[in-house]
């Protein structure tokens, strides 16, 4: 049986990433609080990767270490002290990075590993791996993996776990995914840790946490550009008389998701979608993310602030007496305490995802009669009205068996207007049918059948008659497998492609593309870990010289939509409260971002004694040429010799001397001239590598674009396409980039969600440096000040006032660009009322339904 000595002493924490008493491609990270648990990462960018408990993992670390599994090829063993643990690393089942790894009670053969052999060359090691099977002698996989690695945002975002009605997953205190952009499954990332003998090789689906989205789509715009703002929702409402009783609506998603519990790693869009419809929703969102109660589950819900007498704040919900599970069981404050302690962190058996909110709790109590809860919180928490939703019923949640496989195949009970017949996993769908139980409006469908529809083929399937809803973004941002002439289109016509496929989904005969803001945005993030941005003057000067309108407009406007530009980091267009904080920084002015490169040293005509990396490998993967390749559409070469704004200084609280990962996942590219008006210091050019996801045109025409803008100040970026499986765990959570093009969520539950992405990297235990999801490396104290005390904030005024000075440091510090907002495009069935591109606001599945003249 394998003993894990994480005491033992030749692998003690390293104290900078290398290899440490490892030989494959994992090596220890460091102890975790259970005895004989450790934490193992892989070699690139583990310095990422810390000793943090399974239930609060550190967001991002397990992006590092990734696609462990037990399979019959292996690498050599990864030796630990007295004992050793056999990892199989490769090709199969993506796991959790940042997973502790321990010997399952009784583990015996794969465990052990292959015996020592000698070898060919001299020595003697392992040999060859035995054939691993999945059963109680495998190894036992702990810890809370909470989103994954790779992919975009879906329906429309990954969601928050602290309001995970949304959608798809939740960067409340937890980690982005990488799952198809609209509303489905990862290509890779880690599946849901389980017991030994559900260890099957199977492809992850997006998980629910944050949520993070690389496959770019095209954006309704937000505010500040010369267009109209944006669309908050677009769905075709009908009274429901004008509906008929009946039917079954044909819905496509991605995948069938790995399990319907919305807390926990494996989630996606279709569970959150089938949450919505099946579960209790205690505050709705409309199109501007204002919440309010929802009456079918809530009489009211009141908030007590602090104060002389009860020095805790305090919330009393009084649930509608009506309000039953499905069962016959009525929703009580059991339900709430059971899902409150499997989310609050303190017991790591729970496979759950990191949920805002959950651990500043401290008592949950049924309060004056079987109708009120009484919830009681050890510190202020602002965005307490987006806790408990979705409701789960104490049985799913009371026990770690209970919650993290209960809901693997279903909802045994539900309290919404629909309730789940069948997970289909075979056939790809999951059933929901009208819930005899639900003392709300009745619902008008009979059923709901979401069905796993690639993107590429929604189209057809919506031509055929296959469906009577489908989310057509990733469509248009992708059209190579959409329209067969848009395969040949060369990058420059992309645009062209796209429009292509958009104007085949606007002419679909009995359908109507409907247009709303999404709630996510697209950004460009500044890496202020390595290289000439850790100099927050190049990264201001760099922020200066991006022309965002015309990134807008180049974008949007081939699809129709409004081209403006997003200038806040913390709220999107169409939030209550949004304020464009650009001026903090200043507009676009390639003057004065000449003026902050020459400050910093970098100046035009200098002598150039290292060359510029090679651009062919980005070209050869799919990403633009850089500037120097040829005419751009948006402006000429050629740096600005004047400059006018006055540079200034790196503030003293400044955290971008964080180090980026020491290893990259590509090698590096040979080196070529520079072109002529490149800036240089000290004998070297002024290069920046600027990352991109491969198969997305909308990266693509923002590389262009950027390269473009970069290059009339004297800065060359060399756009690098990367495949969206590794775009994360390789590149953007290892530091591996200078500049990158991708999307993150929006939130409801602004300040709780968003501080991740801002807060100022601080030392870890080992003193190694812990990022976070704050991929752009740098942050300040007063931002990090800012955003606790708006998080704590119960005046809702204070609070906004709050959030807007943070945003407003956040420009400041030049810490990453927002450019536009993302959309929402569905294709709904004319004959279809109450379905379409909802934006932020919640669905109400019981008032959808096909028109009585259809």
């Amino acid at each position: 049986m394998v003993q894990v000595r994480p005491d033992a002493p030749h692998i003690q924490a390293p104290a900078q990433p290398g290899l440490q008493g490892v030989h494959g491609p994992l090596q220890f990270i460091g102890q975790l609080p259970a005895p004989g648990e450790v934490a193992l990462g892989r070699r690139s960018g583990c310095h990422v990767l810390r000793h943090r408990a399974p239930t609060s993992a550190l967001v991002g670390s397990y992006l590092l270490a990734r696609r462990l599994r037990c399979a019959s090829e292996c690498d050599s063993p990864h030796s630990l002290g007295e004992g050793s643990v056999h990892d199989w690393y490769g090709k199969g089942r993506p796991w959790s990075a940042r997973a502790a790894i321990r010997a399952a009670p009784g583990a015996t053969h794969p465990a052990e590993g292959p015996p020592d052999v000698d070898h060919p060359g001299g020595g003697r090691g392992p040999g060859p791996c035995p054939a691993a099977t999945a059963g109680p002698d495998a190894l036992e996989w702990t810890g809370g993996v909470r989103p994954d690695p790779g992919g975009p945002p879906s329906v429309r975002r990954p969601v928050r776990r602290s309001a995970p009605w949304r959608g798809a997953a939740s960067r409340g205190g937890s980690v982005p995914i990488i799952q198809d952009v609209h509303d489905g499954p990862a290509e890779s990332g880690p599946p849901a840790p389980g017991p030994a003998a559900d260890r099957r090789p199977r492809r992850a689906v997006g998980t629910a946490a944050l949520l993070l989205t690389v496959a770019l789509g095209v954006g309704v715009a937000a505010c500040s550009g010369s267009d109209s703002g944006p669309i908050a929702s677009d769905v075709p409402g009908a009274d429901r008389t004008e509906l008929r009783e009946g039917g079954t609506l044909r819905w496509a998603v991605n995948a069938v998701p790995a399990t319907l519990n919305v807390f926990q790693t494996g989630t996606d869009a279709t569970s959150a979608l089938v949450a919505q419809a099946a579960l209790p929703t205690l505050f709705r969102l409309d199109d501007r993310a204002r919440a309010t109660l929802d009456p079918d589950f809530l009489v009211s819900a009141d908030s007590t602030a602090p104060a002389a007498g009860h020095p805790q704040q305090t919330v009393v919900y009084r649930l509608n007496p009506k309000a039953v599970w499905s069962d016959g069981t009525p929703i009580s404050a059991a339900d709430f305490a059971a899902q409150w302690k499997a989310l609050s962190g303190t017991d790591s058996a729970y496979w759950s995802t990191p949920a805002a909110g959950y651990s500043a709790i401290a008592s949950v109590t049924q309060g004056a009669d079987a109708h009120h809860v009484k919830v009681v919180f050890k510190q202020p928490c602002a965005h307490w009205k987006g806790l408990f939703t979705p409701l789960y019923p104490a049985s799913a949640t009371k026990s770690a068996e209970a919650f993290n496989t209960g809901s693997k195949d279903g909802l045994a009970v539900s309290a919404g207007p629909f309730k789940v017949a069948r997970v289909d996993r075979s056939a790809g769908s999951v059933t929901l049918v009208r819930n005899p139980a639900w003392w709300g409006d009745r619902a008008r469908l009979d059923r709901i059948d979401l069905v796993a529809v690639p993107v590429g083929k929604r189209l057809e399937a919506l031509g055929q008659g296959r469906l009577d809803i489908a989310a057509l973004d990733r469509a248009v941002d992708d059209p190579a497998g959409v329209v067969p002439a848009a395969t040949a289109a060369p990058a420059a016509d992309s645009a062209d492609a796209a429009g292509a496929v958009y104007r085949s989904a606007e002419a679909l005969p009995g359908f109507q593309l409907r247009k709303a803001a999404g709630a996510a945005y697209t950004q460009l993030t500044l890496n202020g870990g390595r290289g000439p941005l850790a100099d927050p003057r190049v990264r201001r000067a760099v922020a200066r010289a991006v022309d965002r309108q015309h990134i807008a407009d180049a974008v949007l406007k081939p699809f129709g939509l409004p081209a403006v530009t997003l200038g806040n980091h913390l709220l999107l267009a169409d939030q209550d409260g949004y304020q464009d904080n650009t001026a903090a920084l200043g507009r676009t002015d390639r003057e004065a971002a000449a003026e902050l490169l020459e400050a910093a040293g970098w100046k035009v005509g200098g002598a150039i004694t290292t060359p510029a990396p090679d651009t062919s490998a980005s070209r050869s993967a799919g990403a633009s040429p850089g500037p120097s390749a040829g005419p751009s559409a948006h402006a000429s070469a050629g740096p600005s010799a004047s400059a006018s704004a006055s540079a200034s200084a790196s503030e003293s609280e400044s955290a971008s001397a964080v180090p980026a990962a020491a290893t990259a996942a590509t090698p590096a590219p040979a080196p070529v001239p520079v072109p002529a008006g490149t800036r240089a210091r000290g004998g070297k050019p002024l290069t920046l590598d600027l990352l991109i996801p491969s198969g997305s045109t909308t990266a693509r025409r923002i590389a262009r674009a950027v390269s473009a803008d970069l290059a009339r100040v004297g800065i060359v970026a060399v756009p690098r396409a990367v495949d969206g499986a590794g775009f994360f765990a390789d590149h953007i959570a290892a530091g591996d980039f200078d500049l990158a093009v991708f999307s993150w969520p929006g939130s409801p539950n602004t300040v709780a969600d968003e501080r991740p992405l801002y807060a100022k990297p601080q030392p870890g235990p080992d003193g190694l440096p812990v990022v976070g999801l704050n991929y752009a490396r740098t942050g300040t104290d007063e931002i990090d000040r800012l955003l606790d005390e708006a998080a704590a904030a119960l005046d809702p005024e204070e609070a906004a006032r709050l959030t807007q000075q943070a945003d407003v440091r956040i420009w400041e510090e030049a810490h990453s660009l927002p450019l536009f907002q993302r959309p929402e495009l569905v294709a709904v069935r004319d004959s279809v009322a109450g379905v379409g591109a909802f934006g932020f606001a919640t669905p109400r599945f019981q008032d959808m339904g096909f028109r009585l003249t259809s």
